[in-house]
């Protein structure tokens, strides 16, 4: 029999010999880790008791659609540990060199693909890099830190998502952008920033992983809202959901112990002025906007997303600022994408 997990769309030939018949099973996905359910019972049997009439499977709605979107968000693969670990060693001014070589024993895939970044031309460095550690002294913590999150990351965001009319890459493509946009804002405006700007940048849409197979659910509905009555995204999520896909990523932070500047900042990123006037959530919201220019944005939203007024103010950029951010964040989004290959 073959298996589609319905988070990352991985498909699985499973002997028939090896299913119970006549039940439901759940497992989880060995590629993403989230449940998926086989119901191998007779279509016409009625487990409810209804007379032995086949019912149509009930679409949650109000407090039980809730409960089963935040949970949902529980089974979303977690945030490599040693990125949380990594991030702590390098915070540190008096770390060593070694104690982030032995972090990285635990993950070599994480390892593997860091290095193979950094000896990529994007960044330049004269000579070939071996270890983690020669990484770190050739490149800087702070740039190691910002290979170490786009690596364990990238599998997460490179998914199809459906729903959201996002083909697989897309949301990667335009997390990169917002990251690589957040950044040099920060740098030219706020350069204590930059290194958080990067990192929300590169999560800043993850709930929409959670979202997608509620609005697929809902596919008409939302597609509806979104066509003929021209809402926005957030707006035809929260009619269709009750929910829009800043507050489920705020929940994706929480799980995955983001600080709580980055988590509030992202839970804003659409309306920064909500947001008691975090830094953060202006830079996100204007990289945001910025990535939807450059044509990384993808999806249903592509084409509506407005700066909030008084944004561009709040951050102290001109109109030539942003044009030179957009044409900086289009090459380093592309020259990233052709190393990831």
């Amino acid at each position: 029999m073959k298996v589609t997990c319905q988070s990352c769309q991985k498909s699985y030939d499973i002997p028939d010999d090896r299913l119970p018949q006549g039940k439901k099973v759940k497992f989880p996905c060995p590629a993403c880790k989230s449940p998926v359910e086989i119901d191998l019972r007779d279509p016409g049997s009625d487990p409810s008791g209804n007379g032995g009439k086949a019912t149509e499977p009930q679409v949650a709605t109000g407090e039980a659609l809730k409960k089963q979107i935040f949970k949902s968000v529980e089974n979303l693969p977690p945030m490599p540990q040693v990125v949380h670990k990594a991030r702590e060693v390098m915070a540190n001014p008096n770390s060593s060199f070694k104690e982030l070589a032995i972090i990285f024993v635990t993950d070599q895939a994480i390892a593997t693909r860091v290095l193979k970044l950094a000896n990529s031309a994007y960044y330049g460095l004269s000579k070939k890099v071996a270890s983690i550690q020669q990484a770190s002294v050739l490149l800087g913590h702070k740039t190691l830190a910002e290979l170490i999150t786009m690596v364990s990351t990238s599998g997460l965001l490179n998914r199809e998502l459906k729903g959201y009319g996002l083909q697989p890459g897309q949301l990667w493509e335009h997390s990169l952008a917002v990251a690589f946009g957040s950044r040099f804002i920060a740098q030219s405006k706020y350069p204590d920033f930059s290194d958080d700007a990067f990192a929300a940048g590169l999560i800043h849409d993850a709930g929409q992983i959670a979202l997608d197979k509620y609005i697929v659910e809902r596919q008409e509905t939302f597609d509806r809202l979104m066509g003929e009555e021209q809402m926005s995204l957030l707006s035809a999520e929260r009619e269709v959901l009750g929910f829009d896909h800043a507050e489920v990523t705020f929940e994706v932070c929480n799980k995955w112990n983001v600080p709580e500047d980055l988590a509030i900042a992202i839970r804003h990123h659409h309306r920064p002025s909500d947001s008691n006037e975090n830094t953060l959530a202006y830079l996100l919201h204007t990289a945001d906007c910025i990535a939807m220019m450059s044509g990384m944005g993808g999806g249903m939203d592509a084409l509506s997303c407005e700066v909030e007024e008084g944004a561009v103010d709040f951050l102290g950029l001109s109109n030539k600022d942003i044009s030179a951010i957009l044409d900086k964040v289009v090459t380093s989004v592309q020259n990233t994408l052709q190393e990831f290959k």
